[in-house]
C-alpha cells in the first residue's frame, strides 16, 4: 500500500509542423512477456548545439549609482560681491537609468533552396526512414513533394517526428509525465543542405539510444514475418508438456520458429529441446516458465504478429519522449515489467522486482531525482485509500495495526506507525514530483513471487531497498550500512538528505517492448491500455494536422 497520485497537470509548448507521416492503427493489447534488462543507452557522440538544452542565462544584477546631493554655493566670507547676480537655478539631479539590454533580432533562417539532386536524394530517404522509423504502417502510402519547399517542409516534418515524437502537447494524458524537449529542426537541416550532407542529418535525428536501436531492428524483423505470412493460430486443448505428441505439437514447433529459428519444424514429439523453446518463449513474454503450454502461453503465442508490430511501433514513440542525454548514473524503473534497475557509468549494475501501479491506480512515466531516504517511514493515508479500504474495518482493526487517527471532524486522517508493519515497510525514497509517488520497501514480500505484479495504488514497491539505500548513501560517513542497521533497531523515524552530488535521477517508464541483451524481442501486457491510447492520439493528431495542411 502506498499513497495515491495527487494528479496536477504540467504541460510543455511544443512547436510542431505538419505531420508527414504518422502511424495510422490502433494499437491492439498484446498478451504478457518475460523481463530482460533494461538496454543501456549506447554511447553517443557530443551534443550538436541544436541537440542540447539550452540554459537560460539570468544577467547579473547591475549596481546602483548613487548621486550626490546638489550644494548651494556660498558666498566667501568678508567679501561683498561688486555686482549682485541672481543665484543661478540648479536643474534637478539627473537620475541614471539603468541601461535596458540590447536584444540581439532573432535570426530567421529562411528555408534553404535544394538542387534538383539533393530533392531527389531527399524524397528517397524520406520514404525509407519513415518506414524504418516506425512512423507507418507497410501498407500505407506517402506522396511527397517534388519542389524544394516542399520537400524541405517535409523533411522538418519528419525530423520533428523522428526526433520528438508526434504529438501536440495538448494530447498527453496527466499520467505520461514525461514530455519531449522542445526541438526547431531548420538551422540543422540548413547546414546539412549548404555542406550537402542530407543523409547524416537524417541517421542523427533518431533517439540516440541502444533501446531504441534494438526496437528498430526488432520491427525490421517482426515486418518480414508479417510478410512471410505471419503464424497461424494454435488451437486450444489441454495443456502441453514434455511427452505430448500430435498435430497440436507439430503446430507449436511451426509457431515457435518463427521466433525462435533454434527449433526444429520436424517432428511431432515434445522433447527436451522443445521444452526449453518453450521455456524461452515464456521469459520473452515474461510469464512464468513452466515449460509448459498452458493457457497464458498460448494467450502470448496467439497474439498475432500485426499486434506485435504496433506494440513496438508505440515503444519506439515513447523513446522519443526522453532527453538526448540520459545520466550515466540513475534508476530506471519499467512499470510494464515491475522491474527497477540501477545503471552507474551507463551500464546496469543491478536489477531487481519491484511492484507498480494496477490498472485504476497507474503509477505515472516521469523523470526526477532522488534527494532523501526516509528509514523507518509512517504512512500517511491518502483520504481515498482510507475511506475506501480502512475506515470501514473498524477501529479496532485500526489499532491492532498500528494506525492512529489525527485530528477531528471531516478533516480527520490516519497515519500508520513506523515500524515493521508500516505499509511502507523500513525506506522511503522521495523523489520530487506532482503525483505524490516514490519508492518504498513493503513488509509482504510475497507479492514478488509473482509474474504479474502490478498490484500497488500507484507507486513502487522494491523487493531489495536495504542495497539499494546502502548504495545510494556510500558516500555519507554518517550513514554507513552498520549506522542504518542500528537505525531500524528502532522506530524512530529519520530523514537523510543526499549530497548533491549522490542524488540520482529517476525514471519510471513504460516498456511492453523491448529488446533482449541477445536482440530477441521482449513482449508485455499493455496494462493500462497506453499502447493503444498512443496510437489513437497519434492518429487523430495525424488528421488534424492534415485537416490543417489542406
Amino acid at each position: 500500500m502506498d499513497e495515491v497520485k495527487k494528479p496536477v497537470g504540467t504541460k510543455v509548448i511544443l512547436v510542431k509542423g505538419v505531420a508527414a507521416l504518422a502511424l495510422v492503427s490502433a494499437i491492439a493489447s498484446p498478451a504478457s512477456a518475460q523481463f530482460r534488462l533494461i538496454p543501456a543507452p549506447k554511447p553517443t557522440p557530443a551534443a550538436t548545439p541544436a541537440a542540447r538544452a539550452q540554459q537560460a542565462q539570468t544577467p547579473s544584477p547591475l549596481p546602483t549609482t548613487r548621486f550626490p546631493q546638489a550644494q548651494t554655493p556660498r558666498a566667501p566670507q568678508n567679501q561683498t560681491p561688486a555686482v549682485q547676480t541672481p543665484r543661478p537655478t540648479l536643474a534637478p539631479p539627473q537620475v541614471q537609468q539603468t541601461p535596458v539590454p540590447v536584444v540581439a533580432p532573432v535570426q530567421v533562417i529562411p528555408l534553404p533552396a535544394l538542387s534538383g539532386k539533393q530533392i531527389a536524394e531527399l524524397r528517397q530517404l524520406l520514404t525509407e526512414a519513415g518506414l524504418s522509423q516506425g512512423l507507418r504502417r507497410m501498407t500505407s502510402t506517402v506522396t511527397l513533394p517534388n519542389d524544394s519547399e516542399g520537400i524541405a517542409r517535409a523533411a522538418l516534418d519528419y525530423a520533428r517526428a523522428v526526433h520528438s515524437g508526434r504529438l501536440d502537447a495538448s494530447d498527453f494524458i496527466n499520467d505520461w509525465g514525461l514530455r519531449p524537449a522542445p526541438f526547431d529542426p531548420l538551422p540543422g537541416f540548413a547546414d546539412a543542405v549548404k555542406r550537402d550532407r542530407i543523409a547524416a542529418w537524417i541517421r542523427s535525428l533518431p533517439p540516440p539510444y541502444a533501446g531504441y536501436d534494438g526496437l528498430e531492428k526488432g520491427l525490421a524483423a517482426y515486418r518480414a514475418i508479417l510478410t512471410a505470412g505471419g503464424w497461424s493460430k494454435l488451437a486450444p486443448g489441454p495443456d502441453l508438456g514434455k511427452g505430448a505428441s500430435g498435430a497440436r505439437v507439430k503446430a507449436l514447433r511451426k509457431r515457435l520458429a518463427v521466433e525462435d529459428k533454434r527449433v526444429s519444424t520436424s517432428g511431432d514429439v515434445f522433447d527436451q529441446d522443445l521444452q526449453e523453446a518453450v521455456l524461452r518463449a515464456q521469459r520473452r513474454y515474461g510469464l512464468r516458465p513452466t515449460g509448459v503450454v498452458s493457457t497464458g502461453t498460448l494467450a502470448a503465442l496467439n497474439v498475432p504478429v500485426e499486434a506485435r508490430v504496433r506494440q513496438i511501433m508505440a515503444n519506439m514513440e515513447r523513446w522519443r519522449w526522453l532527453p538526448q542525454t540520459l545520466p550515466a548514473k540513475r534508476i530506471q524503473v519499467n512499470i510494464a515489467a515491475a522491474v527497477m534497475t540501477v545503471f552507474e557509468g551507463d551500464s546496469p549494475i543491478a536489477s531487481m522486482k519491484a511492484v507498480t501501479g494496477r490498472p485504476g491506480n497507474e503509477t505515472p512515466m516521469l523523470q526526477s531525482r532522488i534527494h532523501s531516504i526516509v528509514l523507518n517511514p509512517p504512512w500517511n493515508v491518502p483520504s481515498g485509500i482510507a475511506a475506501k479500504e480502512l475506515w470501514p474495518k473498524g477501529e479496532a482493526y485500526l489499532k491492532a495495526h498500528g494506525y492512529r487517527v489525527i485530528g477531528t471532524g471531516p478533516d480527520r486522517r490516519l497515519q500508520q506507525e513506523s515500524g515493521p508493519r508500516s505499509a511502507l515497510g523500513r525506506f522511503k525514497f522521495d523523489f520530487d514530483n506532482p503525483y505524490a509517488v516514490y519508492l518504498h520497501d513493503t513488509p509482504v514480500q510475497s507479492g514478488f513471487n509473482s509474474y504479474s505484479r502490478l498490484d500497488s495504488h500507484g507507486c513502487v514497491r522494491l523487493e531489495k531497498p536495504g542495497p539499494l539505500a546502502e548504495l545510494l548513501l556510500k558516500n555519507d560517513p554518517n550513514w554507513q550500512p552498520d549506522a542504518i542497521a542500528a537505525q531500524l533497531e528502532g522506530t524512530k523515524t529519520v530523514r537523510v538528505r543526499l549530497a548533491d552530488a549522490d542524488q540520482v535521477a529517476v525514471y519510471l517508464l513504460y516498456w511492453t517492448a523491448f529488446a533482449g541483451p541477445d536482440g530477441a524481442m521482449n513482449f508485455r501486457d499493455d496494462p493500462y491500455s497506453w499502447d493503444k491510447l498512443l496510437a489513437e492520439k497519434i492518429e487523430s493528431r495525424a488528421a488534424v494536422s492534415a485537416a490543417t495542411a489542406s
